[in-house]
């Protein structure tokens, strides 16, 4: 079933551009011009994500955030023309899963939706209670931020559990460096970056040495991927 996104914006030309670029990639779209109709929206549709505008009328972005962190969990995606860095750190204090500042490249927003939308809901397979996944003999807790191998933890880096998680949530799939390193990094991806290269390489010795077979692997001229057990 395709999700549903709310796109809170009281700018009509770029609501449009978003309802329209979303739209086009098999999203379902409601939209709203400000805080105060969004909450409406949200309480009469199942809402999977909120691509929401800081600066509107009536009731801002950082308020309409901070009201629904109170009662939701589902991803946000913050946009602005602010360009502060403060103002990104408030966004993402009051409850904003990722950030995009105007005037921002269309593209770039239907990637990071569409990262949002991945982790926070497609799994390879139902996740056990509390949303743990199991890949033979791997346990990997979310919640905990937490990998073990036969009940010991591996001691692996923020970065290179998000990469874990990411690749393992969707096993079978093949991700390219572009795709990892702004799922998790969050950041605009440059072709000689090799940060995600690295993080793989300390990633998969970790791995490999404590199961003693190769978890993650290389598809060459594409990206990795993890392999469903």
């Amino acid at each position: 079933m395709s999700k549903q996104i709310l796109i809170v914006d009281d700018d009509q030309d770029i609501a449009n551009l978003i309802n329209y670029s979303l739209k086009n990639e098999g999203f379902n779209t409601i939209m709203a011009s400000n805080g105060v109709e969004a909450m409406k929206q949200l309480e009469q549709h199942p809402i999977d994500l909120i691509v929401l505008d800081v600066m509107m009328p009536e009731m801002n972005g950082l308020e309409l955030c901070q009201t629904v962190r109170r009662s939701h969990s589902l991803p946000i995606l913050m946009i602005s023309a602010k360009s502060e860095g403060m103002d990104k750190i408030t966004g993402i204090m009051t409850g904003a899963d990722d950030y995009v500042i105007k005037p921002f490249n269309i593209l770039e927003l239907v990637v990071r939706v569409k990262a949002l939308v991945r982790r926070a809901y497609y799994y390879h397979g139902a996740p056990k209670e509390g949303g743990i996944l199991e890949l033979g003999d791997l346990t990997i807790d979310k919640k905990k931020y937490q990998a073990r191998v036969h009940g010991n933890e591996l001691k692996l880096t923020s970065k290179e559990f998000d990469i874990l998680y990411l690749l393992a949530s969707q096993a079978g799939q093949v991700f390219d460096s572009e795709t990892i390193f702004q799922s998790v990094w969050k950041e605009k991806y440059y072709d000689s970056n090799n940060t995600v290269m690295v993080h793989i390489s300390n990633l998969r010795d970790k791995l490999e040495k404590a199961l003693g077979y190769k978890v993650i692997q290389t598809v060459w001229g594409v990206g990795y991927k993890i392999e469903s057990v």
